[in-house]
């Protein structure tokens, strides 16, 4: 098992903000943050506009390290079959789009249905947006009063 290190982008325009819709089997649909994972000899800033250009369409800026939080899966069966990912790392990054021009995405992330914007007042702690840590300190995050480890996830 390695520990995978993950970037992913804050992305903020006009009071919403740019999430990846998805489709899990088990647990239906989601949003998550746009971002993947980091490759080899990539520093953190270059994999984030890198993930945003693959799975979005959209050039950024990464202006602000955020967060930190990593997440732990504790299911066997998962840990069996992904055991390149069991273990996260995500590296939050609040960004700025270069430009309002989309491309076609690249290399959407399995189970992505779409990107959309989503209004920021509209997510709270019913909204399925992963990582949940994340979500559930959004709003503090935005406002810069958030810690910036945010803990340990465990699934």
């Amino acid at each position: 098992m390695s520990i995978r290190s993950t970037v992913k982008a804050i992305i903020v325009k006009d009071g919403k903000i740019l999430l990846n819709r998805c489709y899990g089997g088990e647990i239906g649909e989601y949003f998550s943050f746009p971002g993947g994972g980091q490759q080899q000899y990539e520093t953190l800033q270059d994999a984030v506009v890198r993930e945003c250009l693959e799975e979005t369409g959209y050039a950024v800026t990464p202006v602000k390290f955020a967060a930190v939080s990593e997440t732990i899966f504790t299911n066997e069966g998962f840990r069996e079959r992904y055991s390149h990912s069991a273990h996260r790392v995500y590296h939050f990054f609040i960004c700025e789009l270069l430009n309002d021009k989309q491309e076609d995405p690249t290399e959407k992330d399995p189970g992505q249905t779409g990107t959309e914007w989503v209004a920021i007042d509209s997510i709270n702690k019913e909204t399925s947006l992963f990582p949940a840590e994340i979500r559930d300190n959004l709003h503090d995050i935005l406002a810069g009063t958030a810690p910036v480890f945010l803990g340990t996830g465990y699934k």
